[in-house]
This record gives structure tokens, sequence and C-alpha cells, in this order.
């Protein structure tokens, strides 16, 4: 009985130190076979274990994967139509450029068109006869043609372009901005230089009784001199004013009977005298050809008539030369 227990342990000799004894340990034969098993289904354990979590991990990384994949797609695809939007853009900012400095060309050449006008009528001429000028922006209502595609070099080419036409445009801008204002007023002042010229004939009737200059006196046959001119009409015959202008006066003496006296361009002033009926005050603004009052026989005076005279700088002056412009 004893031997078969032996015969069932294994002696396992314990090597130290040399200077140590030899140390004996008796270990039993299942012991022995059944610790490199254990560790041996330890390690299967482990590897199995290992690879589930593998397997598990690579799932997920696929399963991640094929989102990004997904989500790349989808910003690719934002991506050629943000592109394409883009490039539509830059097409359609490049056409509206052209048709910008096409328009701004017409406003520059009506600019100068303006300026010319100053400096030929600035001293001459009328602005009844003129139209106004003015620009035709007519839109297409069909649009067609071949589609040709255009590379994103082509696209670059022409945003470039179209940058450097908003450049020049602006600079445009910019210099009508110093220059049209200054060319307005000019215009302004030439308007109403022209339109305040004393030149239209201020009565229905052109009927001249009396000239400008000297002659006999119709009350004392004597020399004198006539500051203006005599033209006939009946009484009630409507007045006009010869220019634009602001009247001065409207009052009524021995002399001058009722008179009017309006204020023009150039230290020009025009005289109405023996008049019926005034129908302005003074500082009202008047516009040439406007009915300013009728024709009378008040003050000194032999019968109905308007005497019309042009004073400048407190001088009269003919104004046969500015009648007949």
């Amino acid at each position: 009985m004893k031997s078969a227990s032996l015969s069932n342990q294994m002696t396992l000799l314990v090597l130290r130190d040399a200077n140590q004894p030899v140390k004996q340990v008796r270990v039993s034969k299942p012991l022995i076979v059944a610790v490199p098993m254990v560790a041996l289904l330890s390690i299967s354990g482990l590897i199995v274990s290992m690879h589930i979590n593998s397997n598990r991990t690579i799932t997920q990384l696929e399963g991640q994967l094929q989102q990004q994949s997904i989500q790349f797609e989808a910003v690719v695809t934002d991506r050629d139509e943000a592109i394409q939007r883009l490039q539509n853009e830059v097409v359609t900012l490049s056409g509206q450029s052209k048709g910008m400095m096409d328009r701004m060309e017409k406003v520059v050449e009506l600019e100068a068109e303006l300026q010319e006008f100053i400096n030929k009528y600035g001293t001459q001429g009328d602005l009844s006869n003129l139209s106004a000028l003015s620009l035709d922006d007519t839109d297409s209502l069909g649009i067609g043609g071949e589609y040709i595609a255009v590379h994103d070099n082509e696209i670059d080419d022409l945003a470039k372009e179209t940058g450097d036409d908003f450049r020049e445009m602006n600079a445009m801008l910019d210099e009508m901005e110093k220059n049209i204002p200054v060319t307005l007023i000019r215009a302004t002042q030439t308007q109403y230089s022209l339109t305040g010229n004393p030149s239209e004939w201020p009565t229905p009737s052109k009927r001249l009784t009396s000239s400008f200059g000297y002659r006999t006196d119709p009350f004392t046959g004597k020399a004198a001199f006539h500051s203006g001119i005599d033209i006939s009409g009946k009484i009630g015959d409507p007045v006009y004013a010869a220019g634009a202008g602001q009247v001065l006066t409207t009052d009524r003496d021995s002399s001058h009977g009722k008179y009017i006296v309006i204020q023009h361009p150039d230290g020009l002033e025009s005289w109405y005298l023996h008049l019926s009926d005034i129908d302005v005050s003074a500082g009202d603004i008047v516009t040439k050809g406007q009915t300013i009052g009728k024709v009378g026989n008040t003050g000194r005076s032999t019968g109905s008539h308007l005497h019309f005279e042009i004073v400048k700088q407190n001088k009269p002056i003919d104004p046969m030369p500015f009648l007949k412009q």
C-alpha cells in the first residue's frame, strides 16, 4: 500500500546556492499534470477572449469607418455643390459687372455731354427746346445657346477679371462723386442764366410806339432821354416776365404808374411800367413768360401801352438786343 502511494509521487530537487544543501520536495503526479493543463486552459481562454474582443473591436471600427465614409461622401457632395454654386455666382457677378460698366460709361458720356452743353450755351441759347437725356435699360426676355463647360482655372480668371472690374467701377464712382455735383451746379447756373435772360417779348402786341434813346418828350416837346421802349396794347392785355427771376418791387408813383421790377442773373433787371393791374408781389419767383400784370395807362402816359426797360448795374440799356434773341 505504501509502495503504491510512493509510485504516484515525484521527487523534485531544489538547487539553491552552492553552499546550501539540496532540498527534496515530493509532489504527486496528478498535480504535476494538472498545473500545465490549468495553464494551458488559462492561455486558451485568454486567446479566445482576445479573439472575441478583437472581432468586436473590428466590427465597431468597420461600423465607424462605414459611417465616416458616408459622411465623407456627403461632405464631398456638399463641396461639389458649393463649388458649383460659387461658380454660378462668379458668372452672374461677372455679367452684372459688365452691365454696370456699360451703364457707367453711358453716365460718363452723359456727364461729358452735359459739360459740353454748359460750355456751348453758357452765355446764350434757350432751354425750351432741349429734351431730357435718359439711359435705356431694356432686359432681354429670352436666353439660350450651346452648353460649353468651363474649367476651374477659367472660373479663377473670371473671378479675377470681375474683381478688377469692380475696382475700376469704384474708382470711376469716386471720380464721378467729385465731378457730377460740380457739373450739376454749373448746369443749374447755366439753366438759370438762360431762362433768366430777359429775351421774352413782354406783351402780345409787337408794335413799338417809341424806341430806346433820345426823343422829343410827348408832354413838354423838348429833347429827352427815353430809358426803354414803349409797346402799344389794349388795357387789360397780359404782361409777361421777359425772363425768370425774383420780383424786387411792385409799387406805384406819379411817373411810373403801377410798375414791377424783376431781378435776373448777371446783374440785370427788367422794368414794367404804366400797368393797370399787378399779379405778383415782391419776393415772388417768376418764370420766363409768366403773366405778371396787365397793360394799362397809369402814371405819366398818353395812352394804354407798356413801357419796358432793362437795367444793368443801375444803368438803363437798350432792351432790343435781348428781345431779338
